[in-house]
């Protein structure tokens, strides 16, 4: 029984020892820019949101 355990402990350390964690790269400018241009549309959205829903309140809805 403890020779089972021992190889069931020891199993997953020799399978997860040749992983090589990758490496995250730099974004590129093209990226930058459509995460600027999708962060700027978020805010423009969440605005109208904003006045819309404080317009309805206004109204007695």
């Amino acid at each position: 029984m403890t020779h089972l355990a021992l190889i069931l402990t020891l199993l997953p350390g020799a399978a997860l020892a040749g992983y090589g964690r990758p490496v995250p790269k730099a974004q590129s400018a093209t990226a930058e820019f459509w995460f600027l241009a999708a962060s700027i549309a978020l805010v423009v959205a969440l605005a109208v949101v904003q006045r819309l829903v404080a317009r309805r309140r206004r109204n007695g809805f």
